[in-house]
């Protein structure tokens, strides 16, 4: 039997999740001290963040199946994944060590509880969801991709219309728009 208390803060935390993320965002932008060094060490995370979203973007059918193959075949959560490397990365641009530990308090409080309650939705409506858990990581990939033992599973591949589907650019815009919010914080920081 599941604990009720569990189950409440996992249905508000997924109620939540994208509204006190634009409070962060707003925390995140009041805050921050970019510099060039900070940017330049960005960089790479984000672009992995964006990366690793698309990729999971392109592969998963969302409610209709259990995606197996790409992205999924190394990590059960690809999109949160990436979703904290785009954070990691932010976090690192603005050049405040404090962001980071709020960003995976952040993470803690709000995506665990999510990524619990989806499962237990893959789970009731995924037979065989279960021996898939079993063989790849909930968030941190395996170094090999996962095979999968279900015989009617398609060969899952990347799919465009896919991304498109699912808005995934919408990311890389969002990650373009903060880079430049950033980039003018610092040039008028440096007016000042």
């Amino acid at each position: 039997m599941s604990d009720p208390s569990k189950t409440r803060w996992q249905k508000i935390a997924r109620r939540i999740r994208v509204p006190l993320g634009f409070v962060v965002a707003a925390i995140f932008m009041v805050s921050a001290s970019p510099s060039l060094r900070s940017l330049a060490w960005s960089v790479p995370l984000v672009l992995v963040g964006l990366w690793l979203r698309g990729y999971a973007a392109g592969y998963v059918k969302k409610n209709s199946e259990l995606t197996q193959t790409g992205p999924y075949a190394y990590t059960r959560n690809p999109l949160y994944l990436g979703s904290m490397a785009l954070a990691a990365g932010f976090a690192v641009a603005a050049g405040r060590w404090w962001l980071v530990v709020l960003l995976i308090a952040m993470f803690l409080a709000i995506y665990i509880p999510t990524i619990l309650s989806e499962e237990a939705f893959l789970r009731a409506t995924f037979p065989d969801f279960d021996a898939y858990a079993q063989r790849v990581p909930r968030l941190l990939p395996r170094l090999t991709p996962a095979h999968s033992s279900a015989s009617n599973q398609q060969e899952g591949r990347f799919a465009p219309e896919r991304y498109l589907h699912h808005r995934e650019y919408n990311a890389a815009i969002g990650a373009a728009a903060i880079y430049a919010a950033l980039a003018l914080r610092m040039w008028l920081g440096h007016k000042l």
